[in-house]
């Protein structure tokens, strides 16, 4: 990795500093080169403090280490993509990200649309509305329309008909997270499962 230092002239670089496992952005950080071996060396993020001016571990102080999972140079050679496990809150204030947002794991609209799902679960006297009924009704209709839904799928597996089968596969999807949240879990339960089983 050849980061080219003599770009900026104070030869700091920008390091942007990335969760490996939900890729929420924690934090901007600046390394020169002895930042950056140090952080290879010792597997902690280590940056150059511009207001200390000197090397600076995070953690340091407080307990709460980035851990290195890996260093990624842009297409210029002049700003780093740190990916790294973090241990405790990343910002000094407390809080998860330097933006004051939860890192937590996202799974783009599948993560929304269990969102709308638990706030039916809460209110499920809402007549309008067909994940409420589906509450009403209890775990033995919910898990009943996942059954239907995965047979529909695949019979329309064994067609042609790619706009059913798509069709089905997302009514399948949508009914087995109702029924995670009838169980009083959540999509990244299933995602944990899986990791476990990965090797």
């Amino acid at each position: 990795m050849e980061v080219d230092f003599n770009k900026i002239p104070d030869g700091l670089i920008p390091a942007i500093i990335q969760d490996a496992q939900t890729k929420n952005v924690l934090m901007l950080g600046y390394m020169n080169q002895e930042a950056l071996e140090k952080t290879q060396k010792t597997q902690k993020v280590t940056f150059f403090s511009r207001t200390k001016q000197r090397l600076w571990t995070k953690g340091e102080e407080s307990g709460n280490f980035l851990e290195l999972i890996s260093i990624k140079l842009d297409c210029d050679r002049d700003t780093l993509l740190v990916q790294v496990n973090p241990v405790g809150p990343t910002c000094h204030k407390g809080t998860d990200t330097c933006w004051g947002e939860a890192n937590e794991q996202s799974y783009g609209f599948l993560s929304q649309l269990e969102e709308i799902i638990a706030s039916r679960k809460v209110d499920q006297e809402n007549p309008d509305s067909y994940v409420a009924s589906l509450f009403r009704k209890g775990i033995n209709k919910i898990a009943q329309k996942v059954g239907e839904e995965a047979v529909e799928t695949v019979i329309e597996a064994k067609d042609n008909d790619d706009d059913l089968f798509l069709n089905e596969s997302a009514d399948l999807l949508f009914h087995y997270l109702i029924l995670l949240q009838a169980k009083g879990y959540h999509l990244s339960d299933i995602v944990h499962t899986l990791q476990k089983r990965h090797k």
